[in-house]
Formats: C-alpha cells, sequence, structure tokens
C-alpha cells in the first residue's frame, strides 16, 4: 500500500513541475527540484504523466513546447532497468541497432566539429565531410516513419496516443533541422568564420535533435512498447517493416518469433498468389526468379525512391536493405549525382527512356543500364538499372548446339 502511494504522490509531484514548466516559473529551478527528487523516475510514470496532461486539456503543442525541458530532466532521471532481452531481428532490437549506427555517425559529427576551429585552407575539403555525415543521418527519416505508420498506430489501439503525439512533433522538429543543415552545406563559398555560424546555429542543434530522440525512445518509447503492444502484434510490424524500410543498418537475422505455446507463428499469407496478364506467381516464386536471373535488378519509383532490388549470389555492385526508401541521389557520390539527375529529369519528362552505360572492373565488363518504366498511358512509373557482367559471353564464337553442362 505504501508503494501505491508513493507511486501517487511522485506521479502528482512530476505532473505539479510538469505543470510549473509550463507556466514558465523559474526553469531551472523546477528542473533542479526534479533532477534532485526525482533521480529513479520509472519511464512508465512519466509517460502516464503525459498522457493524463493531454487528456486534461493541455494541448499537444504545449507539451510539444516543454518537451526539451523534459528530456534534460529524464536524461538525468529515468531509471530504464530491468527491461526485457530484445531477440535478434525483433523490430525493436532493430530499431536500437539503428540507433547505435546512427549515434556513431553523430559522435563522428561532434569529432569534425571540434576540428573546425583549425580550419584554414582545407575548408572545401571539410564541408564535404560534413555533407557525407549529414547525407548518412538523413537516412532517420525511415526509422521516424516506421514509427509513426507502424509503432504508433499499434500504441493507439492500446490507448496510448499522447506519447505518440508529441514524439511525431519532434519527429518534425528534427527534419527541419536536417534540411536546414543540408542546404547550409550547399553553400561553396563560405569561409571559416560562416562555417563555425552554421555549426553553431544550424549543424549542431540539429545532430543534438538525433541524440535526444536516440535517448527517449531507449528509455520511454521502445520499454513502453514492449509492455503494451502483442507478440502477433510485433509480428505484423516486422512484416510490413521492408515496405518503409531500414536506417544505416541491414537485420542480418529472420526474426521467428514462438507463440505462448512455443509453436513458430506462421507468417501472413497475401493473398495467395500475384496474377499479371501472362500467368501468375507465388511471392516465393516471383523472388526466386528474379534472384536466379544473371543480372542485377534495381528499382527506384516514381517519387525517386529505392524501392527493390534482387539478391542474386552474384552481384557486381553491393546492395543492403538500408537503401529502401531512399532518395537515389543520396545512393551516389556527389560527383555522379548530376548524372542521376538528368536520367530521372529525361526519363520523366519522356525526353529519354533508356541510358546504356559500360565499364571495364578490374577483368570485369560491366554493362549497366537505366530504363524508365511508364503505364498504358504513358505516364512515369519510375526507373530500373539492370547491371550485367559480360566478360565470358564476350569470348564466345562460333556456336554451342548439344547440350554442355559448365563445370
Amino acid at each position: 500500500m505504501s508503494e501505491l502511494i508513493n507511486n501517487s504522490n511522485r506521479k502528482a509531484l512530476l505532473k505539479h513541475m510538469i505543470l510549473q514548466l509550463h507556466e514558465g516559473e523559474a526553469p531551472d529551478q523546477v528542473k533542479n527540484r526534479l533532477v534532485e527528487l526525482l533521480k529513479k523516475v520509472p519511464y512508465n510514470e512519466v509517460v502516464e504523466v503525459e498522457q493524463e496532461l493531454i487528456n486534461e486539456g493541455l494541448p499537444v503543442e504545449d507539451v510539444l513546447k516543454l518537451c526539451d525541458i523534459h528530456t534534460y530532466v529524464l536524461e538525468s532521471s529515468v531509471d530504464a532497468s530491468g527491461q526485457p532481452e530484445i531477440p535478434a531481428g525483433h523490430p525493436v532490437d532493430t530499431f536500437k541497432k539503428e540507433n547505435l549506427a546512427l549515434d556513431l555517425v553523430v559522435k563522428s559529427l561532434n569529432k569534425a566539429y571540434d576540428e573546425a576551429l583549425d580550419l584554414e585552407n582545407d575548408l572545401p575539403a571539410f564541408i564535404n565531410k560534413l555533407r557525407s555525415f549529414f547525407n548518412q543521418l538523413m537516412d532517420v527519416d525511415k526509422h521516424y516513419r516506421r514509427k509513426e505508420n507502424l509503432l504508433f498506430p499499434y500504441l493507439e489501439k492500446h490507448g496510448i496516443s499522447g506519447p505518440p503525439k508529441v514524439m511525431w512533433g519532434k519527429h518534425d522538429e528534427t527534419r527541419a533541422f536536417l534540411k536546414a543543415a543540408n542546404d547550409a552545406l550547399r553553400e561553396t563559398t563560405m569561409n571559416k568564420e560562416e562555417m563555425l555560424t552554421i555549426i553553431e546555429l544550424l549543424l549542431k542543434p540539429a545532430s543534438k535533435a538525433i541524440t535526444d530522440m536516440i535517448m527517449k525512445e531507449e528509455e520511454i518509447l521502445l520499454p513502453m512498447s514492449l509492455e503494451t503492444i502483442r507478440l502477433s502484434e510485433w509480428y505484423e510490424i516486422y512484416h510490413q517493416t521492408p515496405e518503409i524500410g531500414f536506417c544505416l543498418y541491414d537485420p542480418k537475422v529472420e526474426w521467428q518469433p514462438l507463440g505462448e505455446e512455443g509453436e513458430k507463428i506462421e507468417a501472413m499469407q497475401v493473398n495467395g498468389k500475384i496474377s499479371l496478364p501472362s500467368g501468375s506467381f507465388t511471392t516465393q516464386e516471383l523472388m526466386a526468379v528474379l534472384n536466379t536471373l544473371p543480372i542485377d535488378i534495381t528499382f527506384v519509383d516514381r517519387n525517386d525512391k529505392v524501392a527493390y532490388f534482387s539478391q542474386g549470389k552474384e552481384r557486381i555492385f553491393d546492395r543492403n536493405r538500408a537503401i529502401l526508401q531512399r532518395d537515389v541521389r543520396m545512393c551516389h557520390p556527389p560527383h555522379s549525382v548530376h548524372t542521376v539527375e538528368q536520367i530521372i529529369n529525361d526519363f520523366r519528362s519522356g525526353k529519354e527512356s533508356r541510358a546504356p552505360f559500360w565499364i571495364q572492373m578490374g577483368d570485369k565488363f560491366v554493362h549497366i543500364e537505366y530504363f524508365a518504366l511508364r503505364d498504358d498511358k504513358g505516364e512515369y512509373l519510375g526507373t530500373v538499372e539492370v547491371s550485367q557482367e559480360l566478360s565470358g559471353k564476350r569470348k564466345l564464337q562460333g556456336e554451342q548446339r548439344l547440350l554442355s553442362y559448365e563445370k
């Protein structure tokens, strides 16, 4: 009973202090009191208080405004101990592995910020270095969209709507920070002083927004989701995840959960076969066909996002699922982006429908060709890239009419 009373008092005190922050009553003093009095705040109590405040009429926009102060408190106070072990391949495991990858990029950025003070003639190279890091951070959009479109709806089904609304707002703030940072880094004529200003006003806030969100996920959102979402719902999230894509990380382990009786949960069936005008495939058959063809296939949709790539045994160019739903421009080095832009623009306008290239890679002769995909009305659907290693076929002579298997 005493524990319930203590929990009730602690929640009441936490709510009172958050409202004080909202009303602008000496924020520094309130933060200090929170850190001092609530050194061990269970994450579920923080979430409950946030939900109660929204239910009682505090606008989500106002909760969002005090979220940064809330973050400061959580960094020092939240106790996330006792969380269950996460099996490899589980959606939460993937979120955590992506957070590790994002954190490594931010740490590299922080080192680069320190190097900026010594910049002189290497400014162009330094700007390119920062561009590379922020190019990687843009991948966080897929991480956030999986939360927004897969995780949040299941939390809402279980009556948890406040924290997802607040977190979605922080996602949008982070996206705005990243866009501003990337726009600023496109400037090529800045001097050292301008670079230092951009770092302080745009780049550091953007990278800090990433690390703040990592903390909120690790300490609050993911533990709360594990306690709330059912196993069968996690499996639905797992199967829908590749449609949005992964962030700086490609899961290597297939997750096959066990139900209450210790039996494997069966994968969802998706309307049997894929029917086409000239026949049909099961998903398994179609995957086998595409992965058996002696070519690499990559499909970029009409929104310029990488939507699919084949997974043959002998790939020419490396691909991993972290590129899914990434802007195709972000998948190429800066010196070739203008070529990609021209191909896409020419395909979309109808000016061109194919663009062939061929290159020598060591002893391999590689043919690469881009094709515009269009519907029956000629509307642009996207671009498919087909790559093939042809050095062996270029050496063929005469004819082979009799069966002869290659050894």
